[in-house]
């Protein structure tokens, strides 16, 4: 059966590719106008963004008192990354990864899902930290309008609904349990017309409440150690403004650093609110237009946004598709917990 399954996703990023090759057809063909070393070493920075992002899930891991390796996590990452492009499902694909490795190493399924929920938190903090920095760069030179002001108050909306139920399972099970019953309820309510039946299960909600408490009570007292995801988040957002630095170079187009952060702060910000998998359509077109409005000519923001996608999305997707074959054929592991 896990076969089948593995199969079935295999087949679907096929489908995947297909419909978007028109797509990376262009992206492909941008390549040829690129330096190559600086395209090297904007793909080796990508590679390093992979190993840092899987440091980052290893220090969560720790912090929930569950020990993995790091370069175990560097393929779980990347194929749940793999996941959540080709079968979009609000991040819920891709924490099935997470849960089913937890599962196959016998950690607790409710840690491990706190780590996921820890990630993002860490990863929205740190971002609002960069996009602060953009803001100012296009409050400056009078380009922020009210498309940007928007996404970041929707981006903010998510990352405070987030940290509420982190902080109601930190204070009591009883009343996450009760949160996750209601929204439950209101999934439920808006979908019994269309499907007919209960989506959510309301009475796994209490289970699954006492299962991320468990996860959660292990953060008291661990201040000092929740400074680590952060770095490894900033990490992240510097490397990947390196891999666009890169990218500039490598098209040879002059730039500034405040050029690089605004512009690669909307980039980022429209790949988290869009509705399409990894913004997949609409980063093209938001930071072309960013760039554009940094002072990039046209032809050269477009170029330069092509090519930082081919090495930020369709390259870890071929990476991630690899990665989930491998965790797709390995036998259970023992406990390392």
């Amino acid at each position: 059966m896990r076969k089948i399954i593995v199969a079935l996703v295999l087949l679907l990023a096929v489908v995947f590719v297909f419909l978007r090759f028109s797509e990376l057809k262009n992206f492909l063909d941008v390549l040829h106008h690129s330096n190559y070393r600086f395209l090297i070493a904007a793909f080796l920075v990508e590679l390093i963004w992979m190993f840092n992002s899987a440091t980052d899930y290893a220090s969560l891991y720790r912090l929930v008192g569950l020990k993995e390796k790091t370069p175990h996590l560097v393929l779980v990452a990347t194929a749940s990354n793999f996941v959540n492009i080709i079968a979009p499902s609000v991040g819920i694909g891709g924490m099935a990864v997470f849960l089913d490795d937890a599962v196959r190493q016998k950690h607790s399924t409710g840690r491990v899902t706190v780590v996921g929920v820890l990630y993002i938190l860490f990863d929205y903090l740190a971002f609002f930290f960069v996009l602060s920095l953009g803001f100012l760069v296009l409050i400056r030179r009078n380009n922020l309008n009210a498309g940007e002001i928007t996404a970041a108050v929707i981006l903010l909306a998510i990352a405070g609904g987030v940290a509420f139920l982190l902080f109601l399972g930190y204070r009591s099970t009883e009343q996450l349990g009760n949160a996750l019953s209601w929204l439950a309820r209101v999934v439920n309510r808006i979908l019994r017309p269309f499907i007919h039946r209960d989506y959510l299960q309301e009475e796994r909600a209490a289970f699954f409440a006492i299962e991320v408490g468990e996860g959660v009570s292990m953060l008291r007292g661990k201040r000092k150690e929740m400074l680590w995801p952060l770095l490894f988040g900033l990490n992240n957002f510097a490397l990947l403004i390196c891999v666009l630095a890169f990218t500039f170079l490598a098209l040879g187009t002059p730039f500034t650093v405040g050029t690089l952060v605004g512009g690669f702060a909307i980039g980022y910000l429209f790949l988290i609110v869009s509705p399409t998998p990894s913004g997949l359509g609409v980063v093209e077109g938001a930071m072309t237009i960013a760039l554009n409005t940094l002072r990039v000519e046209m032809a050269a923001a477009l170029l330069i946004t092509l090519t930082y996608r081919v090495v930020t999305f369709w390259f870890p997707l071929a990476v991630g598709a690899v990665a989930f074959r491998i965790l797709g054929g390995k036998p259970k592991a023992a406990s390392v917990a």
